[in-house]
């Protein structure tokens, strides 16, 4: 069986465009569609970001606060370096997503053993390559607000993917892509991953509330 943590990462770090992305030239508040959005995130390799992580879950007595790097260092290498509180590294490569930790051997798992990893390669491949019609194959696409605020949601359209994610929030300013929220079926709330300016403005906060202000634009350095 595939770790949900792998799951989580595998949806999380294909989402991620350039480390430096930046604010819209003139991000006005003209109301936002899809396409503009898709337009922006399209990168192509090599990237590298900080993260902050919050994951809440049933199982946990409290949140647990991550941080560290993404790295995409070439097309179809896909790398997340946690380095705090511990330290792991997941690299996702061709078909197999391989973790490591200090003193333990390395974990692989093939992607190909389960049919919803192998739709979020897919569709989030189209994602990067900016391909709306191919990420529209397995979700249905929506955005909302303007290009200075924004959201684009993702909602899985096929069965197997939808029993493992809900649903896929984007939330950025003008080009800049600050916040992804990731829901799965069995937590109420939200795995959500502070990128670029968000991260940096998230310092020591690793509370739910003040993290998900920060995510939403709300929060003290939002701007």
């Amino acid at each position: 069986m595939i770790p949900t943590a792998v799951l989580s990462t595998l949806a999380t770090v294909l989402l991620l465009a350039a480390p430096s992305l930046r604010a819209a030239p003139q991000a006005d508040g003209k109301a936002v569609e899809a396409d503009w959005i898709l337009d922006r995130l399209a990168r192509p390799a090599p990237m590298r970001t900080g993260f902050v992580e919050l994951r809440e879950s049933k199982l946990l007595k409290q949140p647990l606060r991550l941080s560290g790097e993404y790295r995409r260092p070439a097309d179809g290498v896909l790398v997340r370096e946690v380095r705090a509180p511990y330290a792991e590294t997941t690299t996702i490569r061709a078909n197999e997503a391989t973790i490591e930790r200090a003193g333990k051997s390395p974990r692989t798992f093939s992607l190909s053993r389960a049919p919803e990893l192998a739709g979020l390669q897919a569709s989030f491949g189209a994602l990067l390559s900016g391909d709306r019609a191919g990420l529209a194959e397995h979700y249905t696409i929506e955005s909302e607000g303007t290009r200075g605020q924004w959201t684009l949601t993702l909602v899985p359209k096929r069965a197997e993917l939808a029993a493992q994610v809900r649903d896929i929030v984007l939330r950025g300013r003008g080009a800049e892509l600050r916040c992804i929220e990731t829901r799965t079926p069995g937590d109420a709330a939200p795995q959500r991953t502070l990128l670029a300016g968000a991260a940096r403005a998230a310092g020591k906060v690793d509370d739910a509330a003040g993290l998900a202000a920060l995510c939403h634009g709300d929060g003290p350095g939002a701007q």
